[in-house]
């Protein structure tokens, strides 16, 4: 039975890596998969899924109106292997896309693995990540530290001189060099261990 699964962690868990190696494992077994990444995320290039460890795989890029049930239903009538759909940076995707994901899974029978964060850099549930929290069959989390050793659950964004932003945009784009994932003690504290 397909399932709509979501797994989701601070930053810098992994999930960019653990989706290309499902994608990977797919298609050594001789089935296709579909992988979706938004279009706002450039650090590499649009329609590119990077992995801070190197990994690399082409993905249709995806912006708020893009239908993710009509594109896939097109698809799959001439991609007969097509046996699942992997969508990173899940967060970036409006409501009525997560109820789109749900028809795919409902209607084509198609298992549909999503990656993403939960919270954003001000601890709050982006869009994307609340409906799917909401409406996913499967919850995954992708665990990962803080400086401290303890577990991190916060996004923290920070700024030129090393401090935690405490307002801003919800979405602005960066690795390493703007985000770190700490746990909610340090987080609180505005303690990034540097």
């Amino acid at each position: 039975m397909a399932k709509l699964y979501f797994y989701y962690s601070a930053m810098n868990a992994g999930k960019t890596t653990t989706l290309l190696q499902s994608s990977y494992n797919y298609h050594e077994r001789g089935m296709d998969t579909l992988l979706f990444t938004p279009s706002i995320d450039d650090r590499v290039a649009s329609g590119k899924i990077a992995s801070r460890i190197g990994l690399t795989k082409d993905a249709i890029p995806f912006d708020p109106s893009f239908n993710f049930f009509d594109y896939i239903e097109k698809i799959q009538k001439n991609l007969p292997k097509l046996k699942c759909i992997l969508i990173d940076e899940a967060q970036f995707m409006a409501k009525e896309q997560v109820l789109q994901l749900t028809q795919v899974v409902d209607t084509l029978k198609l298992p549909v693995l999503t990656y993403g964060l939960r919270t954003d850099f001000l601890g709050e549930a982006f869009e994307g990540s609340r409906y799917l929290l909401s409406w996913a069959d499967e919850l995954i989390e992708i665990k990962t530290i803080c400086h401290c050793g303890s577990k991190a659950t916060m996004n923290a964004r920070f700024d030129g001189q090393g401090k935690i932003a405490r307002e801003g945009e919800q979405f602005e784009i960066g690795g390493n060099d703007r985000y770190i994932a700490l746990c909610r003690k340090h987080y609180v504290a505005g303690n990034v261990g540097t």
